[in-house]
């Protein structure tokens, strides 16, 4: 069982349901010769999701394939331990996880991936994409070490950095990437997606709750949904009246891995 976010995530850039010309710019982009990318836009806009189709427009179904390993990184005072998720085909890291120390985990992750062949023969690209979430939040010297080694392994390397605003991020870096903006979807746009998992779900919601969500998740399309999913889980029936959940996604998440526990104990 698995959170309606993830389970109706689209996986290609066509079964993107917001943003349709942004999809048809990215689509043309991955056609042709990929640049650096920064992509940026509020906190639960589909950042993530794009990259995702992205990868996959890339580099085929392999990209999905990933899994997370444990890499240690010798600094002045301290070893770090850190989890990275990667394919054979590119790596993510986030700077929340290394703190102060990005500038030296970054250098020696990027240079290793920068430095090593693309070793699928039948890859439809030649080179590692390097995916760096919260981007906004790299210090500074880390980010004028990126923009080394954006300019020296161009060849063989291409960083996909993500955000919410772009005003920490040094100008040298900006001007090397490609700037693409991930809006906020529309009403209509998240008010059709809602009704295709209720209907999907054999739950009936009509218009008015839909709006109501919408409007008490202010057009975030994450919370939306899992709001929806949370009020499901609590009500048989949705009537217009039925109270909506002031609580913020970690909680609603909270809730619904609460219910995934008990119905796995019950199967068991």
């Amino acid at each position: 069982m698995s959170l309606w976010i993830d389970k109706y995530r689209p996986t290609t850039l066509e079964t993107l349901a917001f943003n349709k010309e942004l999809s048809r710019k990215l689509k043309n982009l991955t056609d042709s010769d990929f640049p650096h990318l920064l992509i940026y836009g509020p906190s639960g806009a589909g950042k993530k999701t794009r990259v995702l189709c992205i990868l996959k427009e890339l580099f085929g179904d392999g990209a999905e394939k990933i899994k997370i390993d444990q890499r240690s990184v010798e600094t002045p005072r301290k070893k770090i331990e850190i989890n990275i998720i990667s394919s054979k085909y590119h790596i993510e890291l986030t700077p929340s996880d290394v703190g102060i120390y990005d500038k030296i985990v970054f250098q020696e992750l990027l240079t290793e991936i920068a430095q090593t062949q693309q070793i699928d023969a039948g890859a439809k690209q030649r080179f590692k994409v390097v995916v760096i979430n919260e981007a906004d939040e790299i210090t500074r010297d880390a980010q004028a070490a990126l923009r080394r080694t954006m300019e020296k392994y161009m060849s063989n390397l291409r960083i996909i950095l993500c955000c919410n605003s772009t005003s920490r991020i040094i100008e040298p870096i900006r001007s090397r990437c490609m700037l693409l903006r991930v809006p906020l979807p529309s009403i209509d746009e998240i008010s059709k997606a809602l009704q295709h998992i209720a209907s999907s779900e054999n739950i009936r919601l009509s218009k008015v709750l839909t709006d109501k969500i919408i409007k008490q998740t202010q057009r975030n399309p994450r919370k939306a949904i899992l709001t929806f999913e949370v009020m499901a889980s609590q009500n048989k029936n949705l009537n217009d009246n039925v109270l909506i959940p002031k609580v913020d996604w970690e909680q609603v998440i909270d809730d619904i891995v609460e219910k995934i526990v008990k119905t796995q104990a019950v199967e068991t």
